[in-house]
């Protein structure tokens, strides 16, 4: 799954590298039955994908389609694995809030937009600043240190949250509350980066958070033969919250479903062959 200026969507991409996309709409119905066997996605790169060449098989198991070779070429150069220092487009450093005490600061590039908060699942964000590639990667450290932030949030704690989440109002205020921390900063802020006033975006509404009030189950992997099928009533970062035939409130990881061919099927069914999750219903000890 993917984010664009329309909402979530699936990408498709056949063998010759060629892709599309199809929306995903709240309140519609989806059912779709696994194919096989599960292929490396290949490489993506410079706005398109790159096949891998030997279209070799990947583990069933885990979100990530690639095979190793594949993996590599990915991360030589990469932004996240540091081997991209010579970039000369500007990148934003921003300031993204997932639920109570799940705040984390990073960068992205300004092209890109919102995309990587829509990406991440972050519920509400604002941008600290603007300028280079290494000049947003110092200001990151500096306010990771400063603001007492993690650099990553595993994504079972944003996922067990999504339920039980304060108001816009109070996620807000807790956004302006961490900026203006960051904005105090004296000294280490790199002069190359243009800090930026607070503007909160709240994805609220884009990922249809009204809707959740439960999850009961989370799909975490898939198998050939394997059937998805129900509602779609939310969709935040990769996941796509589903409500089945029966009534079990479902989560679908879609990262679990890149590689699978994936056929239509009939919608009076669900949960058959996919490995799931149950989720308690108090989870105090996920954190």
């Amino acid at each position: 799954m993917r984010w664009g200026a329309g909402g979530p969507g699936f990408g498709w991409t056949g063998g010759d590298g060629g892709e599309r996309e199809s929306g995903v709409g709240f309140g519609e119905a989806v059912a779709f039955r696994v194919g096989g066997p599960r292929r490396c996605l290949g490489v993506w790169r410079a706005g398109r994908r790159t096949p891998c060449p030997g279209r070799e098989a990947v583990p069933v198991r885990g979100t990530r389609a690639q095979c190793a070779e594949c993996a590599g070429i990915d991360r030589a150069r990469s932004v996240a694995a540091d081997t991209m220092a010579d970039d000369p487009r500007p990148y934003h450093v921003y300031l993204a809030w997932f639920g109570d005490g799940l705040v984390k600061v990073g960068i992205t590039g300004v092209g890109r937009g919102n995309a990587r908060l829509l990406e991440q699942g972050a519920v509400c964000f604002t941008w600290l600043g603007r300028g280079p590639l290494m000049a947003a990667r110092r200001a990151e450290e500096l306010l990771r240190v400063a603001l007492g932030v993690p650099d990553r949030i595993p994504y079972e704690k944003k996922r067990g949250v999504r339920a039980v989440l304060p108001g816009a109002d109070a996620r807000r205020a807790e956004v302006e509350r961490a900026h203006a921390v960051a904005s105090g900063l004296g000294g280490g802020w790199p002069e190359s980066l243009e800090p930026l006033p607070c503007r909160v975006v709240d994805h609220g509404e884009v990922f249809g958070l009204r809707a959740i009030d439960r999850v009961d189950a989370v799909v975490s992997g898939l198998a050939e033969g394997a059937l998805v099928a129900g509602t779609v009533t939310a969709a935040a970062g990769p996941d796509l919250h589903l409500v089945e035939p029966g009534g079990r409130r479902l989560v679908v990881d879609t990262r679990v479903m890149a590689g699978w061919p994936l056929e239509r099927a009939a919608g009076d069914a669900s949960g058959e062959g996919v490995v799931v999750r149950e989720v308690p219903a108090v989870q105090g000890g996920l954190f």
